[in-house]
């Protein structure tokens, strides 16, 4: 599908990235399908970037579902809320896909929600008004917004009620929705575009009020042909603008698919607001007309779980603190040469190994490669090839970041830009040498991050 460049002012690209293959045949033609409720979900009291939430209940506490179980501490953190009925059990620490070590709160199930399509309806479906939506205030969507416990459903899960606020400092004149899902293999977002594109309009448009945006514009790839049609059939007469851009990794970072839709260049350690634009994902916006005309908080959200180690690919809707081996096993189970098991996609994810690992409201997908798919060649010397450097985004030199890193340079870390480094993945993708770049690059923001707080 060519580009069409009255929706937009921007290229429909940025300079530099890659081309990684993209394995989304293996799922993106599969219907979300609804994973039955499971016997027990454990919900991390750590959901978003921020501060962690505090526990509301005790054990052996019952509890509905949807009812509040934790208070955000800090004002960039949100509530938790319980994604089953059932009775809560004693608190316990668990890792993370991403390594960290969080309390959770069990729950053991008791009670009915609806089950299958009855679910898909209850969250997706009914009415979806894009008029007299003048009736929220914007200060009440923020509200419901942080009521409803939403967070970036892109994979970096940020308190959406941060985002999406008004806001005198920075005023936003457009919010763009970012429907690229550029990650290989994930296609959550694909099929929640092409099968529910009605509450991701509402949502956009309820977004654009709250932060006084005048333009809304959402962001998708030119290889996701059905997704643009049904979102500009939905968005008919609304004044919201699909943009089409170019097809290429990491086109949905949010520096980058601004850059590309409108011609903006959001500076070195800034923000997008630091341009007048609020960003926000396809995902997070059909949770946000759901927690703002039908005050339902997030419980559940829809999950790739793909790669050529599972038997049956899907996409599949699923309660937020599920364990990943459960995902498993309603997708048919592993292949006999599935090798590793990755939180999110190849790129930016987090290998794991304990099927027991809850899922997290930032859980777009859950990636599971084969042996022959994660054959890595043995690390060797730089040879100062470049390669890195052609495809950063954000035009950094990543072997001088990574070999700083470690060298436990905090100070030359620093001078490199570590901090504007968003872990994209391309360098690693890209270096003959096989350096674990990325690996050494979180290390290295941890360290600062240590440094910073001391």
């Amino acid at each position: 599908m060519g580009l069409k460049l009255e929706d937009y002012t921007g290229s429909g690209t940025f300079a530099h990235g890659i081309h990684p293959p993209g394995h989304k045949n293996l799922s993106q033609d599969e219907p979300v399908r609804v994973m039955p409720t499971p016997d027990t979900v454990v919900l991390s009291l750590h959901q978003n970037i921020g501060g962690p939430c505090e526990p509301l209940v005790k054990p052996r506490q019952t509890v509905a579902w949807g009812e509040i179980i934790g208070k955000g501490t800090s004002f960039v953190s949100t509530t938790l809320h319980a994604s089953v009925p059932g009775i809560v059990q004693r608190p316990v620490r668990m890792t993370l896909a991403n390594g960290r070590h969080m309390d959770t709160l069990p729950i053991k199930t008791e009670g009915e929600i609806p089950s299958g399509r009855g679910l898909w309806d209850e969250i997706f479906g009914g009415n979806w008004p894009v008029t007299g939506l003048d009736a929220y205030e914007p200060a009440r969507i923020s509200l419901a917004i942080n009521e409803g416990g939403l967070v970036g459903l892109g994979g970096a899960a940020f308190p959406t009620h941060v985002k999406i606020a008004p806001s005198d400092k920075k005023p936003i004149h457009t919010l763009i929705v970012n429907g690229c899902e550029c990650e290989p293999y994930l296609t959550s977002d694909y099929r929640l575009m092409v099968e529910a594109p009605w509450p991701i309009i509402t949502g956009a448009l309820l977004a654009g009020r709250s932060v006084g945006a005048k333009r809304i514009v959402i962001g998708v790839e030119d290889n996701k042909a059905p997704a643009i049609a049904a979102l500009k059939r939905a968005a008919e007469g609304t004044g919201i603008k699909v943009a089409v851009v170019k097809t290429k990794y990491p086109q949905g970072s949010e520096k980058h698919l601004i850059q590309a839709v409108i011609k903006r260049q959001v500076p070195l350690g800034g923000l997008p607001s630091d341009v007048g634009v609020a960003m926000s994902n396809v995902g997070t916006m059909a949770a946000v007309a759901r927690a703002v005309i039908y005050k339902k908080p997030l419980t559940h959200r829809v999950i790739s779980v793909t790669g050529g180690g599972i038997v049956n690919p899907s996409n599949v809707l699923a309660p937020i603190g599920v364990s990943f081996g459960a995902l498993v096993d309603f997708c048919g189970g592993l292949t006999p040469d599935a090798a590793r098991m990755i939180a999110g996609g190849p790129m930016m994810g987090f290998a794991f190994s304990n099927p027991g690992t809850p899922v997290t409201k930032g859980t777009s997908g859950l990636t599971v490669m084969t042996r022959d798919e994660v054959k890595a060649g043995e690390e060797t010397a730089c040879i100062r090839c470049g390669k890195c450097v052609d495809v950063c985004p954000m035009n950094l030199v990543p072997t001088k970041i990574a070999m700083a890193s470690r060298h436990q340079d905090i100070a030359l870390s620093r001078r490199y830009n570590i901090m504007a480094c968003f872990e994209c993945g391309s360098c690693a993708y890209t270096c003959p040498a096989h350096i674990p770049l990325v690996q050494l690059i979180r290390a290295g923001k941890a360290r600062v991050a240590v440094a910073d707080r001391s």
